[in-house]
């Protein structure tokens, strides 16, 4: 995998860039589509390909390890083939679901121990583990298995949890390294920054995670619970040490607010549920701010759902019949509106990159900011 930096901003931290590996170019900064157990959730492949123009989109270690299985996974020859998708994928670790299971998960030294959702079998996720889980599924970016701290963490706890990690980062990076790509492509990984909410510990996690000179680097553990503010200034503290040669990828994170202000930041890869996750409960996000699509100020509204929005689901229908779709409990509802959300959000990062290129991202990103943070 490898990085250019094409444009700056210069005004701001901001940045343009070119991810390419062997399943093709990513232009940061970029959205990545969750596709959590292998799709996107109420998404077609063509939609995700052809109408939302998806570069990159994610699966998740620790569902796939459950469902389907890597037995399965390795005979379809990874999840490239598995699902159809052609083009570049991540893998999360699974770190931050086995670490929701607060309940019925035991973490030690070794690794975590945890009970299945689906059937409370008992499993065993180690560094070494997960990288072979992650060779397995076959993405092109790998991610190290990590401790996700919550957002209200005290320090003693955020220490430990993210000295842990470092260990568990040194064992993941040796098991990388002693073994190979099974299908043919090469693999790379990121290692992830922790710290929580506390800025020395977020800098000493920067500075080991910068001393590896990985492919690209992640910033976990924000937007568990934090202050918003506070999550902006941690992103702050750490992209003044991890290097600039290499992407910045801000995990789990968020709204178009929250992404502009990454953005921003000099992030240059982000991801989360939201968009689809909303959708499929109602919750639109357009040029012009925000829409739930059950309120009945929509029942009679016939005009297109975006007038110039970034899917061709915006024009074929109406404000009305997505309204009716909803309180009728259609299937189709969740499926356009996830359509239209993601479509919407890769059109904000890549309108945030012609303006990067253009030299006026500190004058647009304002005016944008307000423009999308409205409810309408």
């Amino acid at each position: 995998m490898t990085f250019e930096l094409k444009a700056t901003d210069p005004k701001s931290n901001a940045r343009a860039g070119l991810i390419t590996t062997d399943h093709g170019k990513i232009e940061t900064p970029i959205f990545m589509p969750v596709g959590t157990v292998g799709s996107v959730k109420a998404v077609q492949l063509y939609e995700l390909k052809e109408d939302i123009k998806a570069q990159i989109i994610l699966g998740n270690t620790y569902h796939l390890y459950l469902r389907p299985g890597t037995e399965v996974l390795e005979k379809a020859g990874g999840l490239h083939r598995f699902n159809g998708f052609d083009r570049p994928m991540l893998t999360d670790s699974g770190g931050f679901q086995v670490f929701s299971l607060s309940g019925i998960r035991k973490m030690r030294e070794e690794g975590v121990e945890f009970r299945s959702h689906i059937d409370g079998s008992k499993h065993l996720f180690t560094p070494e583990r997960v990288m072979d889980i992650e060779r397995s599924i076959g993405a092109d970016i790998m991610m190290a298995f990590d401790e996700c701290a919550p957002g209200t963490s005290d320090y003693a706890y955020s220490k430990a949890s993210m000295e842990l990690t470092h260990r568990w980062l040194d064992r993941c990076w040796k098991r990388f390294h002693e073994t190979e790509p099974k299908y043919g492509y090469q693999q790379s990984l990121f290692p992830i920054v922790q710290g929580c909410t506390y800025a020395d510990l977020r800098r000493q996690s920067a500075e080991k995670v910068a001393s590896l000179g990985a492919d690209g680097n992640a910033i976990g553990g924000l937007a568990v619970g934090e202050p918003t503010e506070v999550m902006y200034e941690m992103i702050e503290v750490v992209n003044e040490i991890l290097p600039k040669d290499k992407p910045r990828y801000l995990m789990g994170v968020g709204t178009p607010m929250n992404i502009l202000e990454g953005i921003e930041r000099g992030v240059d890869m982000f991801d989360c549920v939201m968009p689809t996750r909303n959708g499929r409960n109602g919750m639109l996000f357009t040029k012009r701010g925000i829409m739930n699509m059950k309120n009945a100020k929509w029942a009679d509204d016939f005009s297109p759902i975006e007038e110039d929005g970034a899917s061709v689901v915006d024009t074929l229908y109406t404000k009305a019949y997505l309204h009716h779709l909803f309180h009728a409990k259609e299937l189709l509802a969740m499926q356009i509106a996830s359509v239209h959300n993601l479509a919407f959000y890769l059109w904000l990062v890549k309108e945030a990159r012609s303006h990067i290129v253009a030299g006026d991202f500190s004058l647009w990103k304002p005016r944008m900011l307000a423009s999308v943070s409205e409810r309408l």
